[in-house]
């Protein structure tokens, strides 16, 4: 007898042998071989309840095959709420071992799941947690500026060497997120006129601009603005609060 065999991909619109596949608005595809009907609408009742029962596509088959004690029961446990929370990932009992991968968005919604399965199961079970806290965008892109300033000649748009220097790294950031529009936002202090800061910022930002295309960004993938001394962070009235309000920003916009 073969044994038998389940996986959950969560995440794809795809099927192999012995998987059931999810996504968000996807359809959950159910593949692979149980012992008997009693076992298959089962695991369908628990996938409909789970994902909605418009979205579960049955293509389980019945057929010959050997199994741990109680594994239906334990298997039907394991497909809980919590695995909706889980992108281009996977979910596979093969006989007594349990393996789980996937990205989710933080380390708390990873703890929650490895503890579900881990209270679904008994120590019979060995259970590989490969669940990933997934990166944002604007956290790629944060991290690559990493509270650095972008350094300007004073009053003007012209990059300074240690600029230039950090937007080498922003660029290799940018060529990450393909297909993602990002605005480039400039900010000044309150030193001088509103409208004069205002101006400063807008070509500031247009020349971060132009030295990310330089590097083969594209420019449609890049919108500027310049909020001159709106947006403050820090006291201006200290010249490191106005050192810090004199900045470039990266945000994520698509």
């Amino acid at each position: 007898m073969t044994p038998r065999t389940l996986t959950v991909m969560l995440g794809f619109v795809g099927l192999m042998h012995g998987a059931a596949y999810a996504q968000t608005e996807a359809p959950v595809l159910v593949t692979g071989t149980v012992a008997d009907e009693a076992t298959k609408a089962a695991l369908l009742e628990r996938l409909r309840g789970v994902y909605g029962a418009a979205r579960v596509v049955d293509q389980l088959s019945v057929g010959t095959v050997s199994t741990p004690a109680s594994w239906s029961a334990y298997v039907t446990r394991l497909i809980g709420p919590n695995l909706r929370l889980v992108k281009s990932g996977q979910l596979k009992v093969d006989g007594n071992n349990v393996s789980l991968r996937g990205d989710v968005a933080n380390e708390g919604q990873r703890q929650q799941i490895a503890g579900d399965i881990a209270a679904s199961l008994n120590p019979t079970y060995t259970v590989n947690n490969g669940l990933r806290v997934q990166t944002s965008q604007q956290g790629v892109l944060d991290a690559a500026l990493a509270d650095r300033i972008i350094e300007f000649e004073s009053g003007k748009a012209a990059l300074t060497p240690g600029g230039t220097a950090v937007l080498d790294g922003m660029a290799a950031a940018l060529h990450k997120l393909k297909g993602v529009k990002v605005e480039v936002i400039g900010h000044t202090d309150n030193a001088g006129s509103r409208a004069g800061n205002l101006s400063l910022s807008q070509a500031r930002a247009e020349a971060v601009k132009s030295y990310v295309v330089g590097q083969g960004i594209a420019a449609e993938s890049i919108a500027v603005s310049g909020e001159g001394p709106d947006r403050p962070v820090a006291d201006n009235r200290t010249p490191e609060g106005k050192a810090r309000n004199r900045r470039i920003e990266f945000k994520v916009i698509q």
